[in-house]
């Protein structure tokens, strides 16, 4: 008898193993030591060790590499003042409430919380109390998010109150500096109560930063009838890793939309983790991912539901340059409970070059027989003849070219709520192609 072996499917050797296993031991060590939440970070602490850390051949790593990432010796994250002209190129003026992190430690000095509107609360790791809140939403256990539970040095804390609508936008920026390899653990707690509302631009970036590692968590909790506009921006430098997890809890009647776009990083992941935990749900995930050289940039999302007559959207971009790689896995899980979920699901992805990547799959489970759902893929290069229309109206090829990829972008990008922002990062992926 034969038997045919998936090579996929082979365990990695013990070397390689130990390998992993002693990295994994190096970034335990760089934790910086807060006080405060030890029940949370020593129960982060046994998943990250029990785990242990992924190699391409786990089956949710398989396409994503990080090699580049285990043979970096990051080191714990440094106290570094920035000033206001050094982040001046970050600062929205439509965006009056600022948080800023530095190397993962809140700046009050580049904050603006002095004058917040009624119904909103702030909070830093210092007076956020005990933060029973902390850690309780879906999806915590995937190891980099244990890691980061065991590892923050510092958490911002948003609290909407009951029946109060924040009408401008939160900016919450992190920022990395420093000329060597640092590991930063940002962390976010959004808990929008009944009948609220609110709009949270997250927001990753550096500032005349060398390679470092960014994993970072953000906790969203809407209570019933709340509504978050969540617009979460990557920009990180081309020599940067980024692994960024977002997860949220739906009460009933709660709607919430997410605007992701991966930008930066020659290694980047995000997994957004959406459960609605009770009936009548509004969830939009819209995502705008860019690849160009030799980046890698991964997308892992699901949405499961727990109750019936839900509705969700979700449309994910791919733009692929060079010898890029772009990796998108969406699942939605729809169990018997989740009766009349009306749901869709599209990944669309644009390779602009013959050696350009995507892997993307869609993933529909269902098990409710009393559902809409669709999920669809498509993958191709700009249209020859949709090039050509515009060159005999005038325009060159690259200028051409320019302006189908702009066309494609905007669709994500004008959903963020700030115009100077949304033209800004419209150029940075035009730059990036040319």
């Amino acid at each position: 008898m034969t038997v045919e072996v998936n090579p996929e499917a082979v365990a990695p050797s013990s070397s390689a193993a130990q390998d992993r296993q002693a990295y994994l031991t190096h970034l335990l060590a760089q934790r910086p030591n807060p006080q405060g939440l030890e029940k949370v970070r020593e129960g982060a602490l046994s998943i990250v060790q029990e785990r242990g850390l992924p190699s391409n051949r786990d089956e949710d790593w398989r396409f994503t590499d990080l090699s580049g990432l285990y043979k970096t010796a990051f080191t714990a994250p440094t106290a570094a003042s920035l000033s206001l002209e050094e982040i001046d190129a970050f600062i929205l003026a439509e965006a009056p409430v600022r948080l800023v992190f530095v190397n993962g430690w809140f700046a009050p000095d580049l904050s603006t919380i002095d004058h917040l509107p009624a119904g909103l609360s702030v909070s830093t790791l210092a007076d956020a109390g005990n933060l029973p809140e902390l850690g309780q939403q879906p999806g915590l256990s995937e190891v980099f998010t244990a890691l980061n539970t065991a590892s923050f040095a510092d958490v911002a804390v948003l609290r909407i109150a009951k029946n109060q609508v924040i009408e401008a936008p939160i900016h919450l920026l992190y920022l990395t500096t420093g000329d060597t390899p640092i590991i930063t653990s940002p962390r976010g707690l959004v808990i929008a109560e009944a009948n609220s509302a609110a709009t949270l631009i997250e927001e990753y970036a550096a500032v005349n930063a060398a390679s470092y590692f960014t994993n970072s968590v953000m906790e969203v909790s809407l209570g019933q009838n709340a509504q978050l506009h969540h617009h979460r921006i990557q920009r990180e430098a081309k020599t940067a890793f980024h692994i960024g997890t977002t997860s949220v809890s739906q009460d009933r009647d709660s709607r919430y939309a997410l605007t992701s776009l991966s930008l930066g990083g020659q290694m980047s992941r995000h997994n957004p983790v959406v459960v609605p935990t009770a009936e009548q749900t509004d969830t939009t995930l819209n995502g705008l991912t860019l690849a160009v050289d030799q980046q890698v940039a991964d997308t892992h999302s699901d949405l499961s539901f727990t109750g019936p007559h839900c509705t969700a959207q979700q449309l994910h971009k791919c733009i692929v340059d060079n010898r890029a790689r772009a990796v998108f896995n969406g699942r939605v899980f729809v169990p018997k409970l989740a009766q009349q979920t009306n749901a869709s699901q599209l990944s669309r992805n644009l390779l602009l070059s013959s050696k350009a990547r995507v892997d993307t799959k869609p993933q529909l489970e269902i098990i409710a027989d009393d559902v809409k759902c669709a999920h669809g893929a498509t993958v191709s290069q700009l249209d020859d003849e949709e090039v050509f229309y515009l060159q005999s109206r005038g325009l060159d090829r690259n200028s051409a070219c320019d302006l189908l990829v702009e066309g494609f972008a905007a669709e994500i990008i004008d959903q963020l709520p700030i115009a100077e922002q949304r033209q800004t990062l419209l150029n940075a992926v035009l730059s990036q192609i040319r």
